[in-house]
């Protein structure tokens, strides 16, 4: 189960991810927001955030214009390894060496057809667990649980 969540600003984005999801039968949970009126990105993305890092979703996407503020807003909650792409280069390497669990996208910043493809590179993109990038996880891990005490 795929999470995903925008502000106003990356509203008409996810719903073309969205479309995109449901095309592919990718089962998803919309945490909002569900119109174009303005709010609060910090809300979605840790709805997004809470989503994967409790185990009810595996991985999730987050929009907001820039994916600035809503990546920061998800990379709040404990276990949230999201990571902000605008090319599917990065979408690779995040998944193969960060083993990131949230996309962050930039509405206003990537167009669709580009969106897209991040997603599709994101999605279909295994960590495949090598031990250097293993370790380099855990270091962020130890990061956060030490920011916490």
């Amino acid at each position: 189960m795929l999470a995903i969540g925008s502000d106003h600003g990356g509203y008409e984005l996810k719903q073309e991810v969205i479309k995109y999801l449901a095309e592919h039968q990718i089962e998803h949970k919309d945490f909002g927001c569900y119109d174009k009126a303005s709010c609060d990105y910090p809300a979605f993305g840790q709805a997004v955030a809470k989503a994967v890092a409790s185990g009810t979703c595996d991985r999730g996407i987050v929009i907001c214009t820039t994916g600035i503020g809503i990546s920061i807003a998800a990379n709040k909650v404990k276990g949230i390894r999201c990571a902000l792409c605008s090319d599917t280069v990065s979408a690779k390497l995040t998944r193969e060496h960060n083993n990131a669990n949230v996309l962050a996208l930039g509405a206003g910043i990537v167009g669709p057809n580009l969106a897209l493809s991040i997603v599709d590179t994101f999605l279909n993109t295994a960590f495949p667990g090598e031990e250097k990038h293993s370790r380099r996880v855990a270091a962020i891990q130890a990061i956060e649980e030490e920011s916490m005490k």
